[in-house]
């Protein structure tokens, strides 16, 4: 029964993932479902990491991606962009400083993204 339980709810949670244009991901084993992405955006995922404002936001990061995605096919629903040579995918987790920044940058004309990704870099 248990084991009817949990496939039950991972075709459930692959259903919701296909739905909200998640992209492919695979059950890691422990119940929890990882995204599959390339070695690249794996490495691009972690390598961001470096750039949270602390240590523990640094820590969190990485856990977050480990968590969060395993390497297999390229996910080419994951959002990834460039800017001043800095590559970063996926959502960023942005500190008080880093946000007043983004705010204070769009406010000159600077488009969101760039703002976002230049802030979580070099503030």
């Amino acid at each position: 029964m248990k084991k009817i339980a949990v496939m039950t709810g991972l075709i459930m949670l692959a259903g919701l993932g296909t739905l909200a244009g998640l992209g492919a991901s695979a059950a890691s084993g422990d119940g929890v479902e990882r995204r599959d992405v390339s070695k690249e955006q794996y490495a691009t995922l972690l390598g961001q990491c470096r750039y949270a404002d602390t240590q523990s936001a640094r820590e969190q990061c990485r856990t977050n991606v480990r968590e969060t995605y395993r390497i297999g096919r390229t996910d080419r629903e994951l959002d990834c962009r460039t800017y001043s040579g800095v590559t970063v995918c996926g959502t960023l987790t942005l500190g008080a400083s880093e946000r007043a920044c983004v705010q204070d940058s769009v406010s000159k004309g600077l488009t969101y993204r760039r703002a976002e990704v230049e802030c979580y870099v070099y503030e």
